[in-house]
């Protein structure tokens, strides 16, 4: 109790220092600023206070631990809030800060900024507005020394240029500028729920994948998105899974410019331009699409079952590979059209807009027959399945697809994109990929980790060489076969002079 008065007796009289509420006092700080925010919260069993001239001291030393001055914080009146009050985040903090003249803050500067203050959007060197010839330099209270100074290099820095290494308070304003998008989120949403920040940049979108406890804030989060991040003009989040046969999702609007879906990305050194609702784009997959691009060669033929706006085909092009390229949706086979225009490669890619099944079954399979029949073909044959839901599941139709013998040792390569929740993904997809054929793929496929798309869920890509059995019909057992045998009764009897000629040869 009696150390509870003296504090008590402490901070009554700085509230009442005229100096101590000055936008900038003349006080000694060496650590009282430490406390002046949270301390009467986070007070240690023992505490002893000295009061010299003209300062006030701390005993640090006596702390458990060093007591933080929250500057990431904002105020606590935010928690709860569903619609953005970006005034509310408003808040009152005291920072230490070195007085210092102004013709020399430029060099002061360049050998104090690993103890300066580092917030977005927070000046470092503030104007003194009682003395036009003098700056502070805002310091990191994080930087400081246990009793509240500057360490012993940055005293020697201050001492080679004249400088007092005297702490002295500073009382500035935070605001919602001055706060990260995490930080904010972290103030706004119930204490000890999951907070995330993290979306896909889809040219001007951003695209969230936001989990239930988040819904209530949906519109705060994505107008936090947008504030934090340049460029970013609309947020979205995703409502249902990729179920649709066109492979684009339901979303809503969160906060933004909801009348422009169109965007234009950059993957790879290529531009690509669709709208966002009706077609399917992912930029996690950048990396996928260049493992796959850089396993062609010049002249390769490349058939992409699956293509999308083009992020397979259209990079196969530029590296001079023929491609057929097909997808269903006819907002993604309109975009892919485009996007072969857009990156001058539109005389290089035939672009269909069919069923999986109807093209490989017609264009793809003339183009093998065509393909297969060259004497001396040096280019390879690839074909891409990216449709993780259900790709697998196309791989029957390898089954019997083309007529004869194998009449080239180098048959179509596959790479079949998929979906995996078992404990061994690569065997499950290895095991369905087999079903499907008919045929074991055992030491003749190469299986890899796509990326993990979510808790248990792994997104696999397996590639092997399509088996000439599962490619080619067999021929059938009564071909070339004379089935018009005569009846025992009617088949001719040798005459004996026949017979004796047969057994006894004229020589």
């Amino acid at each position: 109790m009696r150390i509870c008065r003296q504090l008590n007796s402490l901070f009554a009289g700085l509230l009442k220092t005229k100096d101590f509420r000055t936008t900038a006092s003349h006080i000694s700080f060496p650590a009282i600023w430490k406390l002046w925010d949270q301390s009467l919260h986070r007070l240690p069993g023992h505490l002893s206070v000295v009061a010299q001239s003209n300062s006030i001291f701390t005993m640090p030393e006596m702390f458990g631990k060093k007591v933080e001055l929250d500057l990431n914080i904002p105020h606590p009146r935010v928690r709860g809030m569903t619609i953005l009050n970006r005034d509310a985040f408003k808040r009152n903090v005291v920072v230490p800060a070195i007085k210092v003249n102004k013709d020399i803050t430029n060099k002061l500067v360049k050998s104090l900024k690993e103890v300066m203050i580092k917030r977005p959007g927070l000046k470092r060197v503030i104007e003194d507005p009682e003395d036009e010839s003098r700056r502070f330099i805002l310091l990191d209270p994080h930087k400081m020394s246990a009793d509240g100074s500057l360490g012993q290099p940055e005293k020697e820095i201050l001492k080679s240029f004249n400088v007092s290494p005297e702490i002295i308070s500073y009382n500035m304003e935070l605001t919602y500028d001055h706060f990260k998008a995490e930080e904010i989120l972290q103030a706004v949403l119930p204490e000890g729920q999951e907070v995330t920040t993290a979306f896909s940049r889809v040219g001007h979108i951003a695209h969230l994948n936001l989990r239930d406890h988040q819904l209530p804030y949906k519109h705060l989060i994505g107008q936090v998105i947008i504030d934090k991040n340049n460029g970013i003009t609309c947020a979205v989040n995703k409502i249902n899974t990729i179920e649709s046969a066109y492979r684009n999702f339901q979303m809503e609007v969160l906060a933004g410019d909801e009348s422009n879906m169109t965007t234009k990305v950059k993957e790879n050194y290529l531009s690509y331009e669709f709208d966002f609702s009706k077609v399917y784009w992912n930029p996690r997959l950048s990396t996928e699409h260049a493992r796959i691009v850089n396993l062609l060669k010049p002249d390769d033929v490349l058939f992409d079952v699956f293509a999308g706006v083009g992020p397979f085909a259209i990079p196969a092009a530029k590296k001079n590979c023929i491609v057929f390229a097909n997808d269903l949706n006819p907002e993604s086979y309109k975009w892919l059209q485009h996007n072969c225009k857009l990156n001058k490669v539109d005389t290089k890619v035939q672009v269909f807009n069919m069923d999986g099944r109807e093209f490989m079954k017609g264009p793809m399979k003339e183009e093998l027959i065509k393909q297969l029949s060259l004497k001396e073909r040096k280019s390879s044959l690839h074909i891409v399945m990216n449709l993780p839901a259900m790709a697998i599941d196309f791989l029957d139709v390898f089954q019997d697809l083309l007529d004869g013998e194998p009449s080239s040792t180098e048959l179509p390569t596959v790479h079949c994109h998929c979906f995996s929740k078992h404990e061994n993904p690569a065997q499950d997809v290895q095991q369905r990929a087999e079903a499907c054929l008919g045929t074991s793929l055992e030491g003749l496929c190469s299986i890899e980790l796509v990326r993990n798309v979510a808790p248990n869920k792994d997104m696999m890509c397996i590639s092997f060489c399509l088996p000439a059995e599962v490619l080619y019909k067999p021929p059938s057992p009564l071909a070339g076969v004379d089935n018009t045998q005569q009846p025992e009764s009617k088949r001719l009897r040798l005459t004996e002079d026949a017979l004796d000629e047969k057994v006894n040869p004229v020589l």
